[in-house]
């Protein structure tokens, strides 16, 4: 059971990643709207991969 939890934190983080890619892209572009969405897509998912993994790795210790 907790493989599944890791593998569900790292595609969070590479969602998180991507997401980051996209914060650059829109400040590049100045597009406000679609920058306050990049971020609030950074923030949330980056949360939620670091929780995951820690909280895996965690119950592994």
């Amino acid at each position: 059971m907790p493989m599944q939890h890791i593998v569900l934190g790292i595609i969070f983080l590479v969602v998180a990643i991507v997401s980051v890619v996209s914060v650059i892209r829109q400040l590049k572009y100045r597009n406000f709207l679609a920058l306050g969405f990049s971020v609030l897509s950074v923030l949330a998912f980056g949360f939620f991969s670091i929780a995951t993994i820690i909280s895996v790795l965690k119950d592994n210790l």
